[in-house]
């Protein structure tokens, strides 16, 4: 997955409508990309591959479905750590490997990788953080949530 800014014809209106749209919902149907891109005005497979393409090219992270772990008895928290510079690629995989990780960005400051850690049950956020320091060898920063807000993203279509 690429990681540099991308430039600003990168992405055409249709990729932007698909990013603004699916943050909104997304079909739970036998075939949801069929519902999804109609709307969009576009077919199952011209979708799929778009949204792969968004995933290769680093424009998302991820793609699925963001659920309230907090609602379900879990925890969230914002990580940071201070990742020397010739080991970051080797660090991030190894962080991106736990299932628990969700939102990792590189940042150009002393604390250069920022990550969501999200576990079924409070205590997981500790156990999960403590491995990657573990397997690391560096310092995991925790910063957990004092109050929600929410964030829109949406880029001009």
């Amino acid at each position: 997955m690429k990681r540099a800014t991308l430039p600003t014809d990168a992405l055409d209106a249709t990729d932007r409508a698909i990013l603004n749209a699916l943050q909104e919902g997304f079909p739970l149907s036998h075939r949801p990309f069929v519902e999804a891109g109609r709307a969009l005005g576009i077919g199952e497979d011209e979708l799929i591959a778009r949204i792969r393409n968004l995933r290769e090219e680093g424009v998302i992270t991820r793609f699925g479905p963001f659920f309230d772990v907090e609602a379900m008895g879990g925890a969230f928290c914002l990580c940071a750590m201070a990742v020397p510079a010739e080991r970051f690629e080797k660090v991030v995989t190894l962080v991106n490997a736990h299932p628990e990780v969700a939102h990792n960005y590189e940042r150009a400051h002393r604390l250069n990788m920022w990550f969501v850690l999200a576990t079924d049950r409070p205590e997981g956020i500790e156990r999960v953080a403590r491995a990657i320091e573990a397997e690391t060898g560096l310092t995991v920063l925790r910063f957990p949530k004092l109050k929600e807000f929410f964030i829109g993203f949406r880029v001009k279509a």
